[in-house]
């Protein structure tokens, strides 16, 4: 169903990229909101078929959540004067997606109370390692602790539920919240990082586009 949207969304992402990289920020926030979109509706449309209505529910509002946190991330190069402001914001809308992906799936694992604690022990581990290879702000650090700590747990639930259901909804979402994570450390080390690099942005962009239609995607097997 809305496959089509597939191609649309990675079209209009690397057209994004394009104008993002010519540092044209205006059409770059429009297409980049436009990518999101089409994930979105490819989401919506897929949880019509989804027989856990409350998963279908709570994965859509996590997308929709994802999409208003990418045109934020990028409104703070339209005004830049603002920019820190809008990030932290728009990290935290971020985070609230992931708060509603870890809903959806907590009910799918069995004992999700030690996957959760799996996944505060690697966050730590994580942390460690991050803060040692970036230089931030102390709102940054803190923000971004936070938030690495949440979908680091998102992702153990999510093995967690693929381990008590190995079913297609199962690996489309396990996938789909591994390459979030990886796009996330990745941008992280390119905004952070002792040097911003157009490969990382794109590769970022691309782990993150595909993660996140993954996750809609197993809507249909849901």
């Amino acid at each position: 169903m809305c496959f089509y949207l597939m191609p649309v969304c990675f079209l209009l992402v690397a057209v994004y990229m394009h104008f993002e990289l010519k540092k044209q920020y205006v059409p770059a926030v429009i297409l980049k909101g436009l990518a999101s979109l089409a994930f979105v509706i490819f989401g919506i449309a897929g949880s019509s078929l989804c027989k856990n209505q409350r998963f279908a529910k709570l994965v859509v509002i996590g997308l929709i959540l994802g999409a208003v946190a990418d045109v934020l991330l990028n409104l703070r190069y339209v005004f830049p004067k603002v920019g820190k402001q809008i990030f932290l914001f728009g990290i935290l809308v971020f985070l609230g997606g992931h708060i509603f992906y870890l809903a959806a799936l907590i009910p799918l694992c069995k004992n999700p109370v030690v996957y959760i604690l799996a996944g505060l022990a690697a966050t730590c581990l994580l942390t460690i390692w991050i803060l040692r290879k970036i230089t931030a702000e102390k709102a940054f650090k803190i923000f971004g602790v936070v938030y690495v700590g949440t979908i680091t747990v998102m992702n153990f639930v999510a093995l967690g539920a693929l381990i008590a259901d190995p079913c297609e909804r199962s690996y489309l979402f396990f996938a789909g919240a591994v390459l979030f994570l990886i796009s996330d450390i990745v941008l992280i080390f390119n905004t952070f990082g002792k040097e911003s690099k157009d490969s990382l942005r794109i590769t970022n962009l691309a782990l993150y586009y595909v993660g996140q239609i993954l996750i809609a995607l197993s809507l249909q097997f849901g």
